[in-house]
């Protein structure tokens, strides 16, 4: 499915761009992908989209919290065994920097989830933040993006 939505992600930078589920679906048949692959990835945009439609029309800006003045989010087990301590560490970092708002990290968390079972690499989860972004309609801040774009497994060192 992460294939799937990479290309997704690749090709149709601007989520507006992106054709109706039933042409996307041909399309992604004739670039060859599997025919679950490709229909699991369509169920998980069609749920994004319908989470993004959700969230209020003006995001709340994503500012880092105040020392104290915070809640703290919780993780369930199910949620921890998927992220692991990298990509729960991942997450934090994203929210720490304002990156991400409360809200934009529990739709991240939602679409976790809704990627099957197993645990989420960080690179898989990346994708998953930057389809978030994308889902939003909103580019994140070009540190961010790079951090996002960058991969763990062409790294000369980690």
């Amino acid at each position: 499915m992460f294939e799937v939505l990479a290309f997704v992600y690749d090709n149709y930078l601007d989520s507006d761009a992106c054709p109706e589920l039933l042409a996307l679906h041909r399309s992604l048949n004739t670039q060859g992908f599997a025919a679950n692959e490709v229909d699991a990835a369509l169920l998980w945009l069609e749920d994004l989209r319908f989470a993004t439609r959700q969230l209020p029309e003006t995001p709340v800006a994503a500012v880092p919290p105040l020392p104290g003045a915070a809640a703290m989010r919780v993780l369930s087990q199910p949620e921890w065994t998927r992220l692991g301590v990298a990509g729960w560490g991942f997450l934090a970092f994203l929210v720490s920097v304002g990156a991400l708002s409360t809200l934009e990290l529990e739709l991240v968390m939602d679409r976790v989830t809704a990627a099957g079972p197993g645990p989420i690499g960080v690179d898989d989860l990346k994708l998953i933040v930057l389809m978030v972004f994308w889902g939003l309609r909103r580019t994140p801040d070009v540190l961010v993006l790079d951090e996002l774009c960058d991969s763990q497994s062409t790294r000369l060192a980690n």
